[in-house]
């Protein structure tokens, strides 16, 4: 039995479609990520703070379903729809010689979040445009399935190494994919060419004072630092109230008082174990110490909200008491909380604490167009089935049995030729995907397909990029990984988004450009 794996994603979209002539339907459609500097820097620096904690927290997509379609081989032996073209790499290193597979500076990670708020990854790679700014892709990867939508703070990472970007972040600023992806969720269209900003990296922090740290457009944010009541004076008394010192009132630690206290008193209620409860006097007529004691039930409450309880009471959370209480045959029927407070007056009070608020701005650095710091691998279309190529990706997902041979920490590859028949798969309204015998799991979906790989010089030509992930022979493990056909209309969208314009996100002094 042939099964597939299904990304998570798959690409429901809802792009802007540019003009194009009536007498055809267009091949593209485009997409705004994060077009503005602002917006950009935010996504960049959300990302990069804490040493790059967002980066090590994503996940990769993947989808754990055992009810999946069938892989099945067509008669076709390509969707070639004109003839076939070229367009050349860029490298920024020199040729090097290597009897193992070199690693090209162009593949990477992209990370975004999705509508539940989780943060994931895919593969991506820097592929050779107009502008030195474009970042090829699955379309799965860009655009949130069925959700009308691109994902949110959209970056493109190259060399990702363990939450490291030793290049830099890039920043999607617009996303280009196929109208009949967009318009039908057709993944013979499961790709995507992302414009990116200029690459931004974060180069430390500064103290400056007040008026410095308001006229500041980019990073920044306030600490508090507790002082004494004679520096808090000297300060105040040279800046005045505009100046970074301060005082709070805080309540006092509570003294207790009897209930007839005469005083200005405060009546709290704290909640205490049954156990402690239990142990307490009850004397409720008159105080003991100035405490009273309280039990508050059984309350009847729902199902749901027992299990909810059970569970805080086992993390220690809830130390209030949980009863059921079952029919004849043992099924349960009700379900109710008790709770346990003791009460206590104590003396109305405050103490005034003092601080000082320090000023600092986040540093950020341009590092350049994407291709001309990593170069960019060139592109292919029409190309026949057939081909010898070398894919390149971060697995991560587990195979169906369990097994997890990869991390997604590091890039993997697969070297071989491509079936010489397509394939379809109806979930995805599949008519023709290229496959290719590969083990790598999810994680990989949006890697280079690249044909003519340079070793020494670490270019090819992209001639297709992961889409889906198949177990071709029935053991519960992935064996085939399947492309969409770069044809004449894939030209097309590469075309649209070769052209697109982006913009350096931060100036010399690291200052948030409008």
């Amino acid at each position: 039995m042939k099964r597939l794996l299904i990304p998570l994603a798959a690409a429901g979209l809802s792009a802007a479609v540019l003009a194009s002539p009536a007498t055809a339907a267009p091949h593209w459609a485009q997409d705004d990520l994060q077009p503005k500097p602002a917006d950009a820097y935010g996504a960049a620096a959300f990302w990069l703070d804490a040493n790059g904690a967002a980066l090590r927290k994503a996940t990769q997509y993947n989808l754990d379903s055992k009810d999946v379609p069938k892989l099945v081989t067509s008669a076709g032996k390509g969707a070639t729809d004109g003839k076939p073209g070229m367009t050349a790499p860029t490298t920024t290193g020199k040729a090097t010689a290597s009897k193992n597979v070199n690693l090209p500076k162009t593949i990477g990670k992209v990370f975004f979040i999705d509508k539940a708020g989780h943060y994931r990854w895919c593969s991506a790679t820097s592929i050779q445009s107009r502008n030195r700014n474009l970042v090829a892709t699955a379309g799965h990867c860009v655009f949130e399935n069925g959700k009308d939508e691109v994902y949110r703070k959209w970056i493109f990472v190259p060399g990702y190494y363990q939450g490291k970007a030793p290049w830099g972040v890039y920043v999607g600023a617009y996303a280009f994919t196929a109208y009949d992806l967009d318009t039908y969720d057709d993944y013979d269209g499961d790709y995507a060419f992302v414009a990116v900003h200029n690459g931004f990296a974060l180069a430390g922090q500064k103290e400056v004072v007040k008026s410095e740290f308001h006229a500041w457009a980019g990073d920044k944010w306030v600490k508090h630092e507790e002082i004494k009541k004679d520096e808090y004076d000297a300060g105040f008394e040279k800046y005045g109230p505009a100046g970074p010192y301060w005082s709070k009132d805080f309540d006092v630690t509570p003294e207790k008082v009897a209930h007839n206290y005469s005083g200005e008193k405060i009546l709290t209620k704290v909640e205490v174990t049954e156990s402690e409860y239990n142990k307490a006097p009850k004397d409720t007529a008159a105080d003991v110490n100035g405490e009273q004691y309280e039990k508050a039930g059984p309350n009847p409450i729902s199902q749901e909200e027992y299990k909810k309880l059970a569970a805080e009471k086992g993390d220690g959370k809830f130390l209030g008491k949980i009863e059921v209480t079952k029919d004849a045959n043992g099924i349960e029927t009700s379900w109710f909380e008790t709770r346990y407070y003791v009460k206590q007056w104590v003396k109305a009070g405050k103490t005034v604490r003092y601080f000082r608020d320090h000023y600092y701005i986040g540093i950020a650095k341009d590092m350049g167009r994407l291709g001309d710091v990593v170069g960019g691998q060139g592109f292919a279309w029409n190309q026949p089935l057939g081909q010898q190529v070398t894919v390149f990706g971060y697995p991560s997902a587990p195979h169906p049995d369990g097994d997890r041979p990869f991390t997604g920490v590091t890039p993997k590859w697969c070297i071989g030729k491509t079936g010489t028949k397509s394939v379809q798969v109806n979930t995805f309204k599949v008519e023709t995907h290229q496959t290719l015998k590969c083990s790598m799991t999810f994680g990989a979906d949006g890697g280079p397909w690249l044909m003519k790989y340079n070793n020494s010089k670490r270019t090819g030509y992209v001639n297709g990029v992961t889409s889906l992930f198949a177990d071709n022979d029935g053991n519960d493990r992935v064996d085939t990984i399947s492309s969409a056909i770069f044809d004449g209309e894939t030209a097309d969208v590469y075309n649209k988004a070769n052209y697109a314009e982006t913009k350096k996100i931060v100036g010399p002094n690291g200052e948030l450009l409008k």
